[in-house]
């Protein structure tokens, strides 16, 4: 018989004791595992997103490309020829700065008179007036006149020119000065191209800004040398030849 208090044997060896842990001694080893993972699987989806940002921004070679491409074309429509405000050329040095002659006098004038009072234009003048032609170029509104320079007829063979200021030769003489006057008023913005003249013949004006050359036919024939000469009445552009229908 057992003592009092002592467990049979038998009952012992049945049910062995449960061996006891301390508090919370297993629950602390699962959640540091848990934190450990999270902080891994955080760690891994930032550098993720990261690279993946970093794929998105725009490529700066491009941009670059964009905007030089943006400055040719600027620098490309700046180097265009603005068309003038004023007279152009180096023969306007010629003209008066004062007087009737000069750019403000020949702007209050009628065309013919205007370039009479012009020291550039005497032998013009003398041209004009053997053909008879001052009273109806300084009445007819809106003309455009390619008026050659002494220079030009001094490039004239002499006894030709004193031929063609003979009176049985005015009518050659006005077809001659009738082919350097167009019928309408022309701005140096639009001076290029092809233009019926008094004459009947067409005159092709090529150029820009203020570099204009008069093309008869095909062939060069001079170049306005003081362009954008206001009168009462007409534009004058001065040029280097006499032009030959």
């Amino acid at each position: 018989m057992n003592r009092k208090g002592e467990q049979p044997e038998r009952f012992v060896k049945e049910h062995p004791p449960t061996r006891r842990t301390r508090t919370g001694e297993g629950s602390t080893k699962v959640n540091k595992r848990a934190t450990r993972s999270i902080l891994l699987a955080s760690v891994m989806g930032l550098t993720l997103a990261l690279s993946a940002c970093g794929s998105d921004e725009p490529s700066t070679d491009s941009s670059s490309s964009d905007e030089a491409t943006t400055e040719e074309a600027t620098t490309e429509e700046t180097t265009e020829e603005a068309p003038a405000d004023g007279p152009f050329g180096a023969a306007c040095a010629g003209v008066p700065t004062e007087g009737e002659g000069s750019v403000e006098g020949m702007a209050d004038d009628p065309v013919a008179t205007a370039a009479s009072n012009n020291p550039l234009l005497s032998t013009l003048v003398a041209a004009v007036t053997a053909a008879n032609l001052g009273d109806t170029l300084n009445t007819t509104d809106n003309l455009t006149v390619f008026a050659p320079s002494n220079d030009a007829f001094a490039a004239v063979d002499p006894a030709a020119l004193e031929m063609l200021l003979l009176p049985e030769n005015a009518d050659q003489l006005t077809a001659i000065l009738a082919f350097h006057v167009i019928g309408e008023r022309i701005a140096p913005e639009d001076l290029a191209g092809t233009f019926p003249t008094l004459n009947g013949a067409e005159i092709t004006i090529e150029g820009e800004g203020e570099m204009f050359t008069t093309n008869v036919g095909g062939t060069a024939e001079g170049t306005v040398v003081c362009g954008n000469v206001q009168t009462a009445n007409a534009t004058v552009y001065i040029i280097d030849t006499v032009m030959m229908p």
